[in-house]
């Protein structure tokens, strides 16, 4: 899989954008509801990636970080956003090639803890980041009196 830096609002960002939200109806019956500006996943105050297998968009993930962060975040925690593999691409560890440039990016990019909101109805997704080190934190974020939210959180090591 070629990862490739991508604007949150190109084409094939917003593809697998709207197919993660469709996931989320699934899953949740609504999608996500939580406010993303393609302006937050903007390099220096973000950065968004597709990976690319064959030349065609197979999986996304980004990271942001908020002026003011929300109760419960730290000043410069980096939030994951957006994590998505298309559903014939799954099983392949391209989920955790995204995950670890990300990680990678924002350390590299002065943050030292990554923060994600996710849900009991995503079993893979925790199962991913529980195995990459990720450990519950307080809830945060529009799903934090949620009994299904789930957040973790995962210091990084600074390059």
């Amino acid at each position: 899989m070629d990862l490739r830096v991508t604007p949150f609002d190109h084409p094939d960002s917003v593809e697998l954008i709207e197919a993660v939200q469709q996931e989320y109806v699934v899953r949740y019956g609504e999608p996500d509801g939580t406010r993303t500006d393609p302006e937050q996943f903007a390099p220096p105050r973000g950065l968004f990636l597709i990976g690319y297998e064959g030349g065609v968009p197979v999986a996304s993930g980004g990271w942001r970080t908020h002026e003011e962060p929300p109760e419960g975040l730290r000043p410069g925690d980096a939030e994951l956003k957006r994590m998505y593999v298309v559903d014939a691409m799954r099983g392949k560890g391209f989920a955790r090639a995204v995950l670890a440039e990300l990680e990678r990016t924002a350390s590299a990019a002065g943050h030292r803890r990554v923060v994600l909101e996710t849900g009991l109805a995503q079993p893979e997704a925790i199962a991913l980041y529980r195995s990459s080190s990720y450990t519950d934190i307080p809830k945060f974020g529009l799903y934090r009196h949620d009994e299904l939210s789930v957040c973790l959180a995962k210091d990084l090591i600074a390059e």
